[in-house]
């Protein structure tokens, strides 16, 4: 199975794609693919069959915007993503997005066709240079007051591996990764973050040439889960990667939900009704206790800001776990569920 050669140009907590290919295998080349919580959509870029029927869905209206807006107007949040980083307009585009930037794109959930570039441009570019979890919570130390943010603010990311759409930000290390392929130039003001050499901007047209006819929903993850959103179209697959247990992590997201067991309850009552559909589902070790005709498959995940230290994350690293309905394809390592 060939290595996936996309990848989002952000940070992000619980990115699945190492595991990538054993979902793909599991599930085979469905025709209809279903990704109820989305992320950085790593199990669907790293599909290794031609793109057929896809729906994927976030309950995180910055991240469904993202993507959304990529598709539609690639060049627009290429503009607005590139850009120098500094505290200070990391603080103030922090706050306008949590303020100004949110109530643009609540129209999300009900309009499949709306985006907003530069709201896009600036999440990604802020993601990227902010430490740790946090951006654009509405949550943390900081407080907004006359549309800009005081006391607590966050720094830029200024360690060797910079991340995401700002490869290197502003520190002469050469450790980092996504769609910058170069350093920032620290030498003249005014070039953004290197506007001759930085952002990738062949790496995010294929992006959105990749994505041009997945369908990005944005709510509740139980609206995409549906028969009329699967059924047309066989064999179909299911991955399924909530937000572990809470009383197994860290908060880590933007958008805190307690639907481990709701998901689990799902995939259980959908297979018993639609045997022939297949899921995957995610978690750690003892999270889901299910049917003894399901598959388990254990992995180990590389890790990021969570498994550094000696912290839960590092701990919790070898615990993943990939629960497999009875309908999936064999894959080497599974063990009965129960």
């Amino acid at each position: 199975m060939s290595e996936p050669t996309l990848k989002a140009p952000f940070p992000w907590f619980g990115g699945k794609s190492r595991v990538a290919p054993i979902v793909w295998e599991a599930l085979g080349d469905v025709g209809n693919y279903v990704e109820p919580f989305a992320g950085s959509l790593a199990v669907l870029l790293g599909r290794p069959h031609a793109p057929r029927v896809e729906t994927v869905n976030d309950l995180d209206g910055y991240v469904a915007n993202f993507w959304r807006a990529l598709v539609a107007d690639t060049a627009g949040v290429i503009q607005h993503a590139d850009w120098p980083v500094n505290e200070a307009d990391l603080s103030a585009r922090h706050a306008w997005l949590v303020s100004t930037g949110k109530e643009r794109i609540e129209r999300l959930a009900g309009d499949p066709d709306y985006y907003d570039v530069k709201v896009a441009g600036w999440w990604v570019w802020g993601l990227c240079a902010w430490i740790g979890s946090g951006w654009c919570s509405g949550k943390g130390p900081w407080v907004v007051e006359s549309g800009r943010l005081v006391d607590g603010r966050k720094l830029p990311h200024l360690g060797d591996a910079g991340r995401g759409i700002n490869r290197q930000l502003p520190h002469l290390g050469d450790a980092g990764r996504g769609i910058n392929r170069q350093l920032p130039h620290l030498g003249t003001a005014g070039m953004g973050i290197n506007r001759q050499r930085g952002i990738d901007e062949a790496a995010l047209y294929a992006l959105a040439a990749r994505l041009r006819r997945v369908r990005v929903c944005c709510g509740d993850w139980s609206r995409v889960c549906g028969p009329s959103v699967w059924r047309h179209s066989k064999p179909a697959g299911v991955f399924l990667d909530p937000p572990y247990a809470q009383d197994l992590r860290a908060d880590l997201y933007r958008v805190e939900t307690d639907v481990s067991a709701a998901v689990r309850e799902w995939a259980v009552r959908a297979v018993t009704d639609a045997p022939e559909l297949r899921v995957v589902l995610a978690g750690y070790e003892g999270e889901h206790a299910m049917p003894s005709d399901w598959g388990v498959v254990a992995w180990k995940a590389a890790g990021g800001y969570g498994s550094q230290g000696e912290g839960r994350g590092k701990s919790n690293a070898g615990l993943e776990r990939l629960w497999l309905s009875p309908a999936c394809n064999a894959v080497e390592g599974v063990e009965a569920a129960a």
